[in-house]
Formats: structure tokens, C-alpha cells, sequence
């Protein structure tokens, strides 16, 4: 516990707020201790009850775990605390963000076509242009498309999907490592995440089997262009998962995160459009989301969601409760850059840079013993035995790259490399500084 820092209050409510307060002002930071229940009901003149309840509450909402014997700790990412990643240092080039390379995207030009009072949003949430094109988008990789609807981008979708659907305490098999905001998002709903082990094909099959032995309700995983580790589902893989999912004891749902569907490199084979049961693959309840971030603008804030017709209803019914519709002007924006063929043609020129870069980074680390993983998408993960060594060693050469901390649940050390804005020409020397770093910071190259 902070000495700086004294909890307060006297009824579980205050407690909670105290605790509260102190994340948020820095002065409880993640990993801090805080007094047994008995310890802290003497000291503040309560019950152990009302301590319990206190900390229960916290635990709910994602602020506090406890660790056993270890009791009961600050969150390593409390969901009332803003994890922004660490600023760029001045004179290093950024290959942490896991952003596009802007010289791939289009300008973005509001539309002149659209005013207020033009039509009833709630009445016509989603323009008929965008659901065709929206529509045939899914179906040109096989992803069944008859129940579609719109979210304002991939974690308000998966946010809204894992809230109507689970309860607070209720599990939920998430890729280890994986992408950092979806692991944060978990535990602030109140939900509890179960590491499930991924390798090049996506996620292990045995992972996902001890999760569901478990009672995870969810699975949330990435078909192609896993982020940070790069893996995508081949068809075997696909097979091997849809036939562990097919074992589950309950109802689980399945959400696919195909962030980077137009620039991930590889084709798609869905769990939504596999084995012999017909549309979602034989799957009870499934969605996949699609967004547009990676290829069109980092600004879109669209996203797009193919499901069942249960999960349609339950995702729509609670939208309707809180925003309503996306904004017609951004949906007239994303259709009208789907159906420019100069915007298509620079997606088609970033998919193929973005496997060159990606490539050419993994030949030259393979090249100097270095083992690392990006078989899809924009980045490239690199097992390593000291994050801080190897990220500050980089950041000496000019080089920023991303620890994998805040990536990982169980799953071993590395740093996440972004290649999209790498040229090809770079990959060399930054292989060449991450193998002199390497060999400074550990005996062996590898985790």
C-alpha cells in the first residue's frame, strides 16, 4: 500500500470511491497492495463486511484483483485509468503505434450531400448504399452476411456484443498475446479473461479447449492479421477450432475481430464460414467485425458486423438505447471511398507493401538468428528475454518499438514491431541494431 495515500470512508459505497480516487490520481498505480479486509475494517472503523463489500465492487468493475495469497492488488490496467502509450521520443522513428502508412490512405473529404433533417436516423439507421456494399464486402470472403448491422468502430461493437450477452464474473477466452485495448476492455465490463495461447495459425486449439473446460461464455479472437503476434487461420486450423468449439458443453459465443481485413496480406478462412453447418459455420451464435481504420483512415471510426439473428437484435436493441445510429455523414464518407477506384487502388498497393515490409524484416532477422513472428497483418512480434533492455537499447539507435507488456496476460516476453510504415530498404539496419541490442541485453537471442 502507498504510504502516501490513505483509503477512506465509512460504508462500502465510500470505500470504493476512496479506492477509486486513488487510481485515477496516480496514487494507487497498478500492481499496489491494498490492506487485507480485516486490516482495513479496523483501521477505518467498519465492518469486515462492508471492507469485503468495498473491494468486491472494485473487483467487479475491473479496478482491483486479487492474486491469492497475494491479496488484493491495484489492476494492472484499471478501468478508470487512461493507458495511453508512452509518447515517441524526439529524433525516433515510430514503429510502435500500429498505425497504416498514411501515404496509402485517402484524403478524407467530408460530404457536401447530407444536412441535418434529411431523413429519420432511428427510423433508417443504416444507408442502403453502404449495407450493399457491406454485404457484398463479407460475402466476397465467404462470411454469411444476411444479418448486418453498423457500430462506431471494432471495440464499440465488441464492447456491446460481450455486455448484452454476459453478466459481471463471467469469463471470457481471450488471444494471449493479444491486442492490448481488447485486454483492457474485458476486465472494465466487469468480465474475467481466460489467456488462450496463440501461435503463425492464430489461436492453439488445446488453449481454446482448456478455456472452454473452464466456462468461458466468449471467445474473441482474429482470423487474419493478429495483433501484436501477426498469426491467421489457415483451413486446417479453422477445421481444428470449429471442431473444439463443436465440443463445448453451453452456448458461446464467438466474435472474429477482422480489423485488418483488406490489408492483412493472406485470404480469410472464417470460423463464420467453415464446416458443413451453413451459415456462421455451424456455429450457434457467432459476429464478425469488420472496421475500416487500417486501410481507409485511422479517423473512420466506422465499423461494420455480420452475426446471427439473436445477436443482431440483442446489438441493435442496446445501440438503439444509447447512440442510436452511426452518423449518416461518416457513413456517406466510407461509401463513397468503397466505391472510389482511385482509393482502391492505393488499398491494393498498401495490402502488397505492407507483406513486403512485413517480410522483409522477418528475412532479415532470420538472417542473424533472431526468431520472430508476422505471417499476417502490420506487425511483427520478437520473443525476447527483457522488454525494457531491448525497447530502450532500440531507442538509443533511433528506434521506438512497443513492450509487450501491456500485450500479454500469460504469454512469454517480447516487443511488438510495426512494419507498415518500414521500408523495405530499413529492414536491414533495424535488424542489424536489434541484433546488436539483443546481444548486449541477453546471452541468447530469442525468449
Amino acid at each position: 500500500m502507498a504510504t502516501q495515500y490513505e483509503i477512506s470512508g465509512a460504508s462500502a459505497k465510500g470505500i470504493a470511491a476512496s479506492v477509486e480516487q486513488g487510481v485515477v490520481d496516480g496514487a494507487l498505480v497498478p500492481g499496489t497492495a491494498l490492506p487485507p479486509v480485516r486490516r482495513l475494517a479496523e483501521r477505518l472503523g467498519v465492518s469486515p463486511g462492508t471492507a469485503a463489500t468495498a473491494y468486491k465492487e472494485l473487483r467487479r468493475r475491473g479496478i482491483v484483483v486479487t492474486q491469492g495469497r497475494g491479496g488484493t492488488v491495484v489492476a494492472p490496467t484499471p478501468a478508470v485509468a487512461s493507458r495511453r502509450p508512452p509518447p515517441v521520443p524526439v529524433g525516433a522513428r515510430d514503429l510502435a503505434s500500429g498505425h497504416p502508412d498514411p501515404a496509402f490512405l485517402p484524403a478524407l473529404l467530408p460530404t457536401a450531400r447530407l444536412s441535418p433533417g434529411v431523413r429519420s436516423h432511428r427510423a433508417q439507421p443504416r444507408l442502403a448504399g453502404l449495407e450493399e456494399l457491406t454485404r457484398a464486402w463479407y460475402e466476397r470472403d465467404g462470411v454469411p452476411a444476411e444479418h448486418l448491422s453498423f457500430a462506431h468502430g471494432a471495440l464499440d461493437c465488441v464492447a456491446r456484443l460481450l455486455s448484452v450477452e454476459l453478466r459481471p464474473g463471467d469469463a471470457v477466452a481471450m488471444e494471449d498475446p493479444g491486442y492490448h485495448h481488447l485486454l483492457d476492455l474485458v476486465p472494465a465490463l466487469g468480465l474475467r479473461s481466460v489467456p488462450v495461447a496463440v501461435d503463425d495459425e492464430g489461436i492453439r486449439p488445446d488453449a481454446l479447449r482448456a478455456a472452454l473446460r473452464a466456462g468461458v461464455r466468449a471467445v474473441v479472437c482474429s482470423p487474419r492479421g493478429q495483433n501484436p503476434y501477426g498469426g491467421y487461420f489457415t483451413a486446417a486450423r479453422r477445421d481444428a477450432l470449429l471442431g473444439v468449439l463443436g465440443e463445448a458443453p453451453g452456448e458461446v459465443l464467438v466474435i472474429e475481430d477482422d480489423h485488418a481485413a483488406d490489408v492483412a496480406g493472406v485470404p480469410l478462412y472464417s470460423l463464420t464460414a467453415g464446416g458443413a453447418g451453413g451459415g456462421g459455420g455451424g456455429l450457434a451464435r457467432w459476429a464478425q467485425v469488420r472496421t475500416v481504420s487500417k486501410h481507409l483512415g485511422t479517423d473512420l471510426r466506422w465499423g461494420a458486423l455480420a452475426c446471427d439473428r439473436t445477436t443482431l437484435a440483442r446489438h441493435d436493441g442496446r445501440m438503439l438505447l444509447t447512440s442510436g445510429w452511426v452518423s449518416h455523414v461518416l457513413q456517406e464518407t466510407v461509401t463513397r471511398l468503397m466505391t472510389d477506384p482511385e482509393t482502391q487502388g492505393l488499398v491494393a498497393a498498401a495490402r502488397s507493401a505492407y507483406a513486403r515490409r512485413r517480410e522483409a524484416l522477418l528475412t532479415a532477422l532470420s538472417a542473424r538468428g533472431i526468431a520472430a513472428h508476422g505471417a499476417s497483418g502490420l506487425n511483427v512480434w520478437v520473443p525476447v528475454r527483457d522488454e525494457a533492455a531491448v525497447v530502450n537499447g532500440l531507442r538509443t539507435r533511433g528506434w521506438w518499438v512497443a513492450a509487450g507488456a501491456r500485450f500479454r496476460l500469460a504469454a512469454g516476453a517480447g516487443v511488438r514491431v510495426t512494419t507498415a510504415g518500414l521500408g523495405v530498404a530499413d529492414a536491414e539496419a533495424l535488424a542489424g541494431d536489434l541484433a546488436g541490442v539483443l546481444g548486449e541485453a541477453q546471452p541468447t537471442y530469442g525468449g
